[in-house]
């Protein structure tokens, strides 16, 4: 069975109990820090582990490696879907958690509300779409409760009340611990968390999922303070910029990248978007570190942030992303990477 490391104990987003100077490492690997979820008690470590290429691209070998080494560095928080994959991504999870790993080690989250039809996805935040998810989650996860439930998309045309009716029973009957919403607006999670607040029963909203990187900043418009304001933690998925910030792109695109396979990244490899790549890998020559470590430590260190959840196919690419743990950006490089990316707060 898989053991894991002492974490640090909960943190407040932005701090780490026994950080390093800014601009240095420990020279050691550090486990991975804790933090609350927002205003919650939800305690998940501020790197979690995505399963978006599970099924696929990482096969069962490849994903029972990466949690070995996700859970021996201090990692909790594991980020699944049930559209990931078409499930396979949350039927390998659950295999893993049955088997070689404790289920308790870890904070468990997947999502709701986008149905198939036609052979397209579509919002559907329906209660009857969203609790037959969740059963469906369940089944495959082998497990009967998941520690977050996130509403993955706005659906227009069913009420709101009814959206949170779903959020409310899920955490009533047990199936959820806490709930979150994703890819939401400022606005849409302001309202979402307000009529939620105004409910009778306890279902509130702690968690938002949104894409933040150094190459993708428009969540800092509204979507950040507002989550600010209301509580809210946030979990930044695609924080390397779906790789581009590695700097495995400056000079040319490697034949098993992502960017060889699909257009994912293609609105990245603009000269904007590798100015800013120049910019990091500067900052991470300078420090002595890679430019994953350097582009993952400015996401989750902001405030609002309460983990970054990343990818990787294999342990080799996620080993950035632990080491990240041991640094802490100058507050000058910081700002400078903020102002080649679009400016504002760093």
């Amino acid at each position: 069975m898989a053991q894991r490391p002492g974490t640090t104990g909960a943190q407040s987003p932005g701090g780490t109990t026994g950080a390093p100077a800014p601009g240095g490492t420990t020279g050691a690997p550090q486990a991975i820090a804790e933090r609350c979820v927002g205003r919650s008690g939800l305690r998940v470590s501020r790197v979690g582990l995505g399963t978006g290429t599970w099924g696929i691209e990482t096969d069962a070998v490849d994903a029972g490696e990466l949690l070995a080494a996700f859970a021996a560095a201090g990692g909790t928080l594991l980020d699944t879907g049930p559209h990931y994959t078409d499930g396979r991504a949350e039927e390998m999870l659950g295999s893993l958690l049955g088997k070689a790993f404790r289920r308790d080690d870890f904070v468990l989250a997947t999502k709701a509300g986008v149905t198939l039809r036609s052979g397209g996805l579509i919002a559907d935040s329906s209660r009857r779409a969203l609790l037959d998810s969740l059963d469906a989650s369940l089944a495959r996860l082998d497990t009967d409760h998941v520690d977050l439930w996130q509403i993955q998309l706005l659906d227009p045309m069913t009420p709101p009340e009814e959206t949170l009716s779903a959020l409310e029973h899920a955490v009533a009957s047990g199936r959820a611990r806490y709930v979150g919403v994703a890819n939401h607006s400022g606005w849409q999670l302001a309202r979402a968390s307000t009529l939620a607040e105004c409910a009778a029963g306890h279902a509130r909203i702690v968690a938002a999922g949104t894409e933040y990187s150094l190459l993708e900043r428009s969540a800092e418009a509204e979507m950040l303070p507002a989550a600010a304001a209301l509580g809210v933690g946030v979990l930044a998925y695609a924080p390397l910029g779906g790789g581009v910030l590695t700097g495995k792109y400056r000079h040319n695109t490697p034949l098993d990248s992502r960017a060889a396979r699909t257009d994912l990244v293609e609105h990245h490899l603009t000269a904007p978007g590798r100015r800013v790549v120049d910019a990091v890998t500067m900052a991470a020559e300078g420090l002595g570190v890679s430019p994953a470590e350097v582009a993952l430590a400015w996401v989750r260190d902001r405030a609002e942030v309460a983990s970054v959840i990343v990818g990787a196919r294999t342990v080799a690419q996620l080993a950035p992303s632990l080491a990240a743990e041991a640094l802490v950006l100058p507050t000058e490089i910081r700002r400078a990477l903020a102002d080649v990316s679009g400016g504002g707060s760093a």
